[in-house]
């Protein structure tokens, strides 16, 4: 360990810097290790994830305050309704925050006392696979690390990133159509600071190796508070170096495995995922060899290409696309999934659709009452992302209720039948319609994907079993629990795409030891 950590931070800061910053990162190693406890059924080595893994992404105010604050109504949804059809629950950012629905965090090491405490977490911990995000690249504006900032204290003055007037950034890559700097008063004067994703989320600063040694302690302590899986928000912008892209950086992958070595040592069961909204070479490049960086990558291009499928009621690009993907060796997997607090992002669905059928999304999206989010490219801004419910983007208004139902859960299907770990988002979950009222109310598109409920409005919907939400919620338990008893949905077993026509998507697997196999078919 020793020696693979002393490298990434001679890679990052020198030999003389690293010597000291090992030092610090095996005192925060040996304080943590007293802590850590294995959860019971994990496995000793490999990948510890199987069929039986699957989990739900939800905010975790999803179901909001009544007798009860919103993360106890968590669990009790969850308990009541859900049970053991999924072993994990991703609760979204749930600290205190400024903006982006918790993306944006003022204290990392808080729950919003809004939504309840730590107990609430470790309670829900004691039961699911908690799944949480480290929002690595930037904080809130308002959190005290920038405050103490802004007032000049010397302890976060290399936090952030200041750049000077007349930088040329026209080569950095751009997530969104916002600008990269911002201006902010300093005891010294106006200065402009990296802001990638709005003014309010500051970029933070990992050349300065005290910054990275917080992030770690922070990451640990969310291990210790039952976190199995550790999510790293916009990982790929993490480095920035004038001059250059300032996405997927060599220092960006070293840091990654910096991480991924110090929990083989201290918690060897904790999954790292990344989460780059990038196309697909570029995404599975934080795989590393297999073994040495992300456990788990999201797989961006799946909910555009199983759209595409059933727009056209052609499943050609799918069928090609899944049969022609590279197979991971290591102790790593895929996280399928179709929707997210995010919408349908459309950039890694480019090279694989046409843009004549990418344009075809888009007006699916907008004439399915959704939106379409934008970024800023050489040529003008592009289309980036579908802001729409999956169920809305799915279904067709003048079909009957029957269709619409077996549609949807046959679009879900596919994401539970490929390789890897299925993320089910709550309102796909719950076939949850657009929330339009929303963004009138917000200015923000995403919050069309992004509706909250009362605890007792979502019982009531929940217990009428003519609701769209309690068949589509009894329709995924079927698939989930059917799911889970068959060894051939390990995320390491086979897959094999097999070469059907038209609207038929269908595929083999097989179990890792050859002795069982399913075969899937999806119209």
């Amino acid at each position: 360990m020793k020696n693979i950590a002393e490298e990434h931070l001679k890679f990052l800061y020198g030999a003389e810097t690293a010597h000291e910053t090992y030092t610090a990162l095996y005192r925060l190693m040996e304080k943590y290790k007293k802590k850590l406890v294995k959860p019971s059924g994990i496995p000793d080595g490999g990948l510890p994830l199987d069929e039986r893994d699957a989990l739900v992404i939800t905010y975790g105010d999803q179901f909001g305050k009544g007798s009860k604050v919103p993360l106890e109504n968590l669990e009790r949804f969850f308990n009541k309704h859900v049970g053991d059809a999924v072993s994990g629950i991703h609760i979204l950012p749930f600290s205190p925050y400024s903006s982006d629905d918790g993306f944006s965090v003022i204290d990392y090491r808080q729950v919003n006392p809004e939504f309840g405490t730590w107990e609430n977490i470790k309670k829900i911990a004691g039961r699911y696979r908690l799944m949480v995000d480290l929002v690595c690249n930037h904080v809130s504006a308002k959190s005290m690390w920038f405050r103490e900032f802004l007032k000049g204290n010397s302890k976060y003055k290399d936090y952030f990133i200041v750049v000077p007037e007349g930088t040329d950034i026209s080569s950095v890559v751009r997530p969104r159509a916002l600008p990269l700097l911002n201006e902010f008063d300093t005891p010294e004067g106006k200065k402009l600071l990296r802001t990638t994703f709005s003014r309010d989320q500051i970029d933070l600063n990992y050349k300065n190796p005290k910054l990275l040694l917080e992030m770690m302690d922070i990451m640990l302590f969310y291990i210790e508070m039952g976190a199995q899986i550790i999510r790293l928000d916009a990982i790929a912008y993490l480095w920035k170096e004038i001059g250059t892209s300032c996405i997927h950086l060599e220092q960006v992958h070293r840091i990654v495995q910096l991480f991924r070595a110090v929990f083989h040592e201290v918690a060897p069961w904790v999954v790292i995922i990344t989460e780059t909204n990038v196309p697909h070479e570029e995404n599975i490049s934080y795989f590393g060899d297999g073994f040495n960086e992300a456990r788990m990558v999201y797989q961006f291009p799946l909910p555009p290409l199983v759209l595409d499928a059933f727009l056209r009621g052609e499943a050609n690009h799918l069928r090609e696309w899944s049969s022609g993907l590279k197979s991971i060796e290591g102790e790593v997997t895929f996280f399928n999934f179709l929707a997210s607090h995010d919408g349908v992002g459309l950039l890694p669905a480019h090279g694989i659709l046409t843009d004549d059928e990418i344009k075809h999304l888009v007006e699916l999206s907008l004439s399915h009452g959704g939106y379409v989010s934008y970024k800023a490219a050489p040529g003008g801004d592009i289309p980036y992302e579908l802001n729409i419910t999956y169920y809305n983007a799915i279904v067709d208004q003048n079909e009957s209720d029957e269709i619409k139902i077996k549609k949807f859960l046959s679009s879900q299907s596919i994401m539970l039948s490929l390789k890897g770990v299925p993320g089910i988002y709550i309102h796909s979950l719950l076939g949850t319609e657009n929330y339009r009222e929303g963004v009138l109310s917000t200015g923000v598109n995403r919050t069309v994907n992004r509706r909250k409920f009362k605890y007792t409005e979502i019982e009531n919907i929940i217990n009428d079993d003519s609701s769209n939400a309690s068949k589509v919620l009894n329709g995924f338990k079927k698939l989930l629990n059917a799911r889970k008893s068959v060894k051939a949905f390990h995320p390491g077993g086979k897959q094999e795409v097999l070469n059907a026509e038209g609207p038929v998507f269908a595929l083999v697997r097989t179990s890792v030891d050859g002795s069982e196999k399913v075969f899937c078919i999806h119209n």
